[in-house]
């Protein structure tokens, strides 16, 4: 979709007003947003995770989708991610419960994890079908076969066999052959 020059003068201008946190508290804030909450962050794993066991839930999944292509190979990333997130999420709401106060920002909180859930459960719904369309679509495909190797010695295709006679011999009678039968050679 095309904006106008005047649509996108303005948006510039507008972009100069929002420029992110100035304050180091808010700096500090919203250093890990990416990470914690993106679902195609450059290192899924925090320095308190363990890297084996992403390692291990990548090999599990992988294991049991088997992708083939670039794409399914994307369609287990985005689950694998999804999951790992999702086990991320909930341990939010675990510290949310045993850290914060009863009240509203306890709630405020929770609305926040409840999204982020969802939004990663959709991810990872969605990428389970479409590993399974691009798969049943990948079987469906007749698989390219091997090139057969070439006889040793190739010889010349084979005559085809003369018509039948247009005609019938009754016995004794000479007729002449017609003109597409081979010369007498008596």
């Amino acid at each position: 979709m095309l904006i106008s020059d005047k649509q996108h003068q303005a948006n510039q201008r507008n972009a100069q007003h929002s420029s992110g946190p100035t304050t180091p508290a808010g700096k500090e804030a919203i250093r890990f947003n990416a990470l914690t909450y993106g679902l195609r962050t450059r290192a899924s794993i925090l320095p308190d995770e363990n890297a084996a066991d992403y390692s291990q839930l990548w090999d599990e999944m992988e294991a049991d989708w088997q992708p083939q292509t670039r794409t399914e190979r994307c369609y287990l990333e985005t689950m694998v991610t999804s999951q790992w997130l999702l086990k991320r999420v909930a341990e939010s709401e675990q510290r949310i419960y045993a850290y914060i106060a009863f009240g509203e920002q306890q709630f405020k909180m929770l609305g926040y994890v409840a999204k982020q859930r969802a939004q990663l459960e959709r991810s990872f719904r969605t990428a389970i079908a479409d590993m399974k369309q691009s798969q049943k679509e990948r079987h469906a495909r007749p698989q390219p076969q091997p090139a057969k190797p070439a006889p040793a010695s190739v010889s010349p295709p084979a005559r085809p066999a003369p018509p039948p006679p247009e005609y019938v011999m009754s016995e004794g009678a000479q007729v002449p052959q017609p003109v597409s039968c081979s010369p007498d050679t008596r």
